[in-house]
């Protein structure tokens, strides 16, 4: 996996370099700040984009743009973007796109998950930090949402966290048969029917994760 890494603290940026080379990955370049990421991205066409949501010169939201960019010009790109707090906001506009994680820069510290995490953003897959769902998750008692039972809104927590079935049907000790009636159950309830597109899936997450957004 070839990776970018856009991060304007000096010993983190090292750290995750230090991190991908021993998971067995390649750095091919690391910045500071977001001004030369689009064209480094371009340049170097990497496998996965590592960006910090806040960085030079404004300290707002200059990584969650750079990710949007990333998304829409490349979208084979993987984007895992690192997070020191909580901003749901960001985490609920970009959940959509293929090959988009979204993680607390805590979560480094499981290197093992987090390179999993990171290797199934560069795959295409999707990824949330646990702390954001759990944030954003609320008592939802109106909508499609509030016909949820308990266990299949934390099937669909999962889902929104980016777990795969059988990673889900692991975490709740049940077949994954179970987890795939409890999914079935759940796009039924949310009013999502069939698309030959396949993002079934991502359609219920984003059900979930908007109408708790705006309880």
């Amino acid at each position: 996996m070839r990776v970018v890494i856009a991060e304007d603290q000096a010993l983190l940026r090292e750290g995750l370099t230090r991190l991908f080379q021993d998971g067995g990955h390649q750095v091919v370049s690391t910045l500071r700040d977001a001004q030369e990421l689009l064209a480094t991205v371009a340049r170097e066409q990497p496998d996965l984009t590592v960006v910090d949501i806040r960085m030079p010169p404004t300290f707002t939201d200059e990584g969650a743009r750079a990710a949007r960019t990333i998304k829409e010009q490349h979208p084979g790109v993987g984007v895992l973007v690192l997070s020191q707090h909580i901003e749901t906001a960001h985490a609920v506009n970009l959940v959509a796109l293929g090959g988009f994680g979204y993680l607390l820069k805590d979560r480094v510290l499981e290197v093992g998950e987090f390179l999993a995490t990171a290797e199934r953003v560069a795959a295409g897959g999707s990824a949330l930090d646990p702390m954001v769902v759990g944030n954003l998750v609320a008592p939802v008692d109106h909508g499609p949402v509030g016909r949820l039972s308990e266990r299949e809104r934390g099937v669909l927590e999962l889902m929104a966290q980016g777990l795969t079935n059988a990673a889900i049907a692991n975490r709740l000790v049940v077949s994954e048969r179970t987890v795939e009636a409890h999914i079935r159950h759940i796009l039924t309830k949310l009013d999502i029917t069939d698309s030959e597109d396949g993002h079934r899936r991502v359609l219920a997450v984003l059900a979930y994760l908007g109408a708790a957004h705006h309880t």
